[in-house]
């Protein structure tokens, strides 16, 4: 751990006398990017998001980094903060559709089930086998009360594979 810290000391120092928006400044972005995913599935989030906020810092185009440090916040439950950053990497790249899905997560938490069946259908619209945002739109709709529409999202999850799906359906379907 501490050689994987001087070296990260030693890239900082390296790397902050290249020009903005460089080749170089791409692959520092990258090399943090890539340190603050090992911190994520260490479920370290805090120190994830130290190392997504540097990777943004070098490349505020980076929006990958916006998707995964509102990941990290949702996990420490700041569900306004992760809607910010999933809205930040959706006006970068407006066909992420992980973005949406993972903002329709956050709003869910909020209880936004109107703003959270929205983004699950933009997401299914640029993924349309996406199996998880079926079963969380499913889930949304009948929580709306809209429970024809959103057992034929569940029943959808289920074909695609979403083994979660028919246990839902039994549950709220019948």
């Amino acid at each position: 751990m501490r050689t994987f810290l001087s070296m990260l000391i030693c890239l900082e120092v390296f790397f902050s006398c290249s020009p903005k928006n460089s080749k170089v400044n791409k692959e520092r972005a990258v090399i943090f990017y890539n340190h603050g995913c090992d911190r994520y599935e260490n479920q370290d989030y805090k120190g994830a998001i130290v190392d997504f906020n540097r990777a943004i810092e070098v490349d505020p185009e980076f929006f990958q980094a916006y998707e995964n440090r509102g990941a990290a916040k949702s996990k420490l439950q700041d569900y306004l903060g992760a809607i910010e950053d999933f809205n930040k990497a959706i006006n970068i790249n407006p066909n992420d559709d992980m973005a949406y899905y993972n903002r329709g997560n956050a709003k869910t938490r909020l209880q936004d089930s109107r703003g959270a069946v929205d983004d699950y259908t933009k997401a299914i619209e640029l993924k349309p086998q996406y199996a998880a945002a079926y079963f969380a739109r499913g889930i949304d709709k009948i929580r709306l009360g809209q429970k024809d529409s959103g057992c034929l999202d569940l029943s959808k999850a289920g074909e695609l594979g979403y083994s979660q799906a028919y246990e839902a359906i039994r549950d709220y379907c019948k």
